[in-house]
């Protein structure tokens, strides 16, 4: 039996805290876990014999002795963090402290179904391990971001909208036919949340973060834990109706904010005006790349372009309207804005933070911050790697 499958629950306890809060001192590992220092001690040393554990340098002095601080070991193994988007792959290999071992990204049509996904996914994963000199043997535990709600405790997708042939498809049964880690599948906002709390080390309990790129949706964290709802739906905002009299949306209402903002929707009035005359610099954008994509529309507008601007300016309108709704209703400290769309540059923020601003109640956004997810492109890898690890302490710790 390896040491990893024989925790008590105050060892694993500690490993949470470790993890939750990273180049912890002892004493600091002390205060949060309301342990006496010679029981903390006792624990780590214990952990470090059995290599669960190692020390990571000295922290900086406040004062006195310089504070020795403690890591998640490396030995222990490596994490697999995947997310799926509509359109691309992300995976990455982690250590358990979350840095990034091995990483690749690739686009991806999620409609082509399940079996042509996933079999790519395992030869990536295997690609990746190689790299880093790992086998499947040394996995830890495995993430997963998906765009579309999941029955979270069984780990599929129920009814998604953007990937209907998923629908009730066990993610967690295909990937164990080649790995004996635990895997859990979340929704891709979901882990993006995850990766903020991980980044923030709890230091914000209540806070939005919004992903926008081919749909819309929107992780909830609330009192410092992500928040899934009764069925594992809670944030799908994407289909909250900014428009009576909008287009029809693919899960089949009208004037869905995710149909009107999101990118597919400005790839389709950027090309509009494009083909119309309206705009020239996107007319040359689509002559010179055979399409117009958010980034491209993101490029004319920093260059002046009109149509461009009206565009951004359009789906961050748009996006605010309903976030202005959340707003009121949820009272976040802060929105982490992510996703492809954020490539468009800067005016999508602001028109975003305008259209909240004026649409909010005055004590909803009084100290409301809104800005771009800091973790950027990693936030979906991060957030799955977060949850691979947190969820296989937990699980250690209501089985010790």
């Amino acid at each position: 039996m390896a040491p990893w499958d024989d925790l008590s629950l105050d060892e694993t306890a500690l490993l949470q805290a470790i993890f939750w809060s990273e180049g912890s001192s002892r004493f600091a590992l002390s205060d949060r876990l309301e342990f006496s220092k010679s029981k903390t001690n006792n624990l780590i040393a214990g952990l470090l014999d059995v290599g669960l554990l190692e020390e990571s340098g000295l922290r900086g002095s406040t004062g006195g002795r310089r504070p020795e601080t403690i890591k998640l070991s490396a030995d222990l193994g490596v994490l697999v963090g995947v997310d799926l988007g509509a359109t691309s792959l992300d995976v990455a290999v982690l250590r358990p402290d979350l840095t990034v071992l091995a990483r690749h990204t690739e686009t991806t049509d999620v409609r082509t179904g399940p079996g042509v996904v996933l079999a790519r996914l395992r030869v990536l994963m295997r690609q990746l391990l190689a790299q880093c000199g790992m086998t499947a043997k040394q996995v830890i535990a495995i993430g997963m971001g998906v765009p579309g709600p999941v029955d979270f405790e069984s780990a599929q997708l129920v009814n998604p909208p953007l990937m209907p042939e998923w629908d009730s498809f066990s993610i967690r049964d295909y990937l164990r036919e080649e790995y004996s880690a635990p895997v859990f599948v979340d929704n891709d906002v979901n882990l993006m949340a995850l990766g903020e709390l991980w980044r923030l080390q709890g230091g914000l309990q209540n806070f939005l973060v919004i992903k926008v790129g081919t749909g819309i949706g929107c992780g909830i964290v609330c009192h410092g834990e992500v928040y899934r709802g009764a069925n594992g739906s809670a944030g799908d905002v994407g289909h909250i109706c900014v428009d009576v009299d909008g287009p029809r949306c693919h899960c089949g209402k009208l004037g869905c904010v995710e149909v009107m903002a999101a990118a597919p929707a400005i790839v389709r009035s950027a090309t509009e005006a494009a083909t119309s005359g309206e705009s020239p610099l996107l007319a040359a954008s689509l002559e010179a790349n055979g399409v117009i994509t958010p980034e491209l529309v993101g490029q004319a507008s920093r260059n002046g372009d009109a149509a461009a601007n009206r565009i951004i300016q359009e789906s961050g309108n748009r996006i605010g309207q309903m976030l202005a709704s959340v707003v009121n209703f949820f009272n976040p400290s802060h929105v982490f804005i992510g996703g492809g769309l954020t490539r468009t540059g800067p005016q999508l923020l602001a028109s975003v933070r305008q259209s909240v601003y004026q649409r909010s109640l005055a004590l909803s956004t009084r100290h409301l911050e809104i800005q771009y997810t800091p973790l950027a492109e990693r936030a979906g890898v991060v957030g799955a790697g977060v949850l691979a690890m947190q969820e296989t302490l937990k699980h250690r710790k209501a089985s010790a």
